[in-house]
């Protein structure tokens, strides 16, 4: 059964004078509903305001939350910060704490928003407000619920804000396999970055992962993944240098999953990125990997030492 966190809010209208469309949140769930595939639907909070403060500049913070974000800075995001898109924002990393207090019920869940791995502490960027997976795994310490948490960024573009929000945490581990020469053009320093050259497909992308995260599990040894499973390495997204398939893709998925419970760790994963003219297609590969890896819990059969 695949848990997975959604709010009708994480779909809010196009921003004016921005191309960012953000139906796919709502389109990923018609594509869910679409697959006949069992899942429960369960509804975030809004993140309190203390804990992305723990994170973010409480001056940036007071920023979104008064809608009086600079011009200069909704350029970064690359739209405004409207009533709406400061709701969402909210709730996205609301969803995505949600979802890591799921998975360690169930094994895997899913925050059907989330990954805005490029905000930065005093500012959004790259279609990012506030970081949610450093937002959630700083909670999810502070609170007791985890002890060391590996942030698996595999979204096409480097975390860079999520790597520079934990820089310097022993207790947080953030590993990025991305494009190399794809945005952020000025990457910042993961605990761990794979930068991997254009046109990388299949084969040479899933011997890479198979390499490092068996490694990195057993070595850092977490008790919880946030998985930032993007599906724009594909080879046909529109913001995406790489080129894997939907094999590829759902042969990364389903090893991520297996190599955690195999080691009892529990996964929750965020959507991430995928661009696309049809957006219903890209919404269906979110869907399909929310599912793919919601059955790999299954034939794991996870349980919780």
């Amino acid at each position: 059964m695949l848990h997975v966190v959604h709010h009708p809010a994480y779909v809010s209208p196009a921003t004016p004078g921005s191309g960012f469309r953000f139906d796919k949140y709502g389109l990923v769930m018609d594509a869910l509903a679409e697959s006949g595939a069992p899942f429960l639907r369960h509804t975030p909070q809004p993140m309190p305001r203390r804990w992305i403060e723990a994170v973010h500049d409480p001056v940036y913070v007071e920023e979104v939350l008064s809608l009086t974000v600079p011009a200069a800075k909704e350029r970064r995001i690359g739209f405004p910060v409207t009533e709406r898109v400061m709701r969402r924002s909210l709730l996205s990393p609301g969803g995505t704490w949600a979802a890591a207090k799921l998975a360690q019920q169930h094994g895997y869940a899913a925050n059907a928003a989330g990954g805005s791995h490029h905000a930065l502490a005093d500012t959004g960027a790259g279609y990012c407000v506030f970081n949610d997976l450093a937002i959630a795994a700083s909670r999810l310490i502070a609170e007791g619920d985890a002890a060391r948490i590996l942030i698996l960024d595999l979204d096409v573009h480097q975390g860079d804000g999520t790597a520079s929000l934990l820089a310097g945490r022993s207790d947080i581990f953030t590993l990025s396999v991305h494009a190399e020469k794809n945005f952020p053009v000025r990457k910042a320093r993961s605990t761990l970055d794979i930068g991997l050259p254009d046109g990388t497909g299949d084969d040479a992308y899933l011997a890479t992962v198979r390499d490092v995260l068996p490694r990195v599990l057993d070595d850092f040894g977490p008790d919880l993944i946030l998985y930032q499973a993007g599906v724009d390495p594909h080879g046909e997204d529109r913001l995406g240098r790489l080129a894997l398939t939907d094999e590829g893709l759902a042969a990364r998925d389903r090893f991520v999953v297996a190599q955690a419970l195999g080691r009892c760790i529990p996964v929750a994963s965020t959507m991430g990125g995928g661009y696309g003219a049809d957006r219903m297609a890209v919404a269906r590969r979110h869907a399909a990997c929310m599912i793919r890896m919601a059955d790999e819990a299954v034939s794991a059969a996870y349980r919780r030492p």
